[in-house]
């Protein structure tokens, strides 16, 4: 279990996370909503510790992350695993390669370095390509890459930490409706699939209502909404994104399987 209680982050003048409390059971899908700057990365940051509290206690399953340090906050980070908006993969190197970089916590960094990847690691690796259908670009530059086919490189390299939560931070701001609708499913398959706890920040609410069964709807920094996709109502959202909410509200392209299914026959 994930508990935010009573969390604040200040930027000089600017408080960006005010005073925020949360729970979050094991095996949640989780969407983090609300305008741009309403706190949402600032959040996920302070989660994974790569931003530190001002105040308040962050703890997972007892333990408080806030106090992490060394060892104890890289395994922290191993456990809580970061999907970001641009992806976050090295261009350079080929699929596989980023990928493993995700068992650098697993391994000494004498063999990361040396690229000496024990045969479990490169099985783990090859495993987490398959369930996102990416194998045959193992060999492949990321850089070669279309935007929807990093991100699921990324997804892949989160998976093969190991971790126990995933935090994805606004990954389908930059993506088209197809990729989109890949990536969700991407990260779909993470929580259904594995157990994996997912939280995810989003801009749009129709994905955010479709893939996640609980909302938390941010403004100023302050939590506004918690509750189930089908208790928001418009009138909520509105007040979540002002004049902005008609651009938060777009449709999902259809699943391939409704799209593909027969239209009904007269009787």
């Amino acid at each position: 279990m994930l508990e935010i209680r009573n969390v604040n982050r200040v930027f000089g003048e600017k408080r960006a996370v005010d005073d925020v409390s949360l729970t979050i059971e094991k095996g949640g899908f989780v969407g983090i909503i609300g305008r741009s700057g309403a706190g949402k990365s600032t959040l996920l940051r302070m989660i994974n510790r790569l931003q530190d509290v001002s105040s308040g206690t962050i703890s997972w399953n007892g333990k408080d992350v806030t106090k992490l340090k060394g060892q104890e906050l890289r395994d922290w980070r191993a456990s809580c695993a970061m999907v970001f908006q641009q992806f976050n993969i090295v261009g350079r190197l080929d699929v596989m390669t980023n990928v493993l970089m995700g068992r650098l916590n697993h391994t000494t960094s004498v063999r990361s370095l040396l690229k000496l990847w024990t045969p479990e690691d490169r099985a783990i690796a090859v495993s987490a390509l398959e369930q996102f259908d990416i194998t045959a670009l193992a060999g492949q530059r990321a850089e070669s890459l279309s935007g929807g086919q990093q991100q699921r490189v990324a997804i892949a390299r989160a998976l093969v930490q190991e971790p126990e939560i995933v935090l994805a931070d606004e990954p389908i701001a930059s993506l088209d409706p197809r990729n989109t609708k890949v990536v969700m499913d991407a990260l779909q398959r993470l929580n259904k699939h594995f157990g994996i706890t997912v939280i995810c920040n989003l801009h749009d609410l129709d994905i955010a209502k479709d893939y996640c069964d609980r909302l938390v709807g941010m403004a100023q920094g302050r939590v506004v909404f918690d509750g189930a996709p089908d208790e928001l109502t418009e009138s909520a959202a509105r007040e979540l994104y002002g004049l902005e909410a008609h651009e938060a509200m777009t449709v999902l392209p259809p699943t391939a399987a409704a799209a593909a299914a027969p239209l009904p026959v007269p009787a």
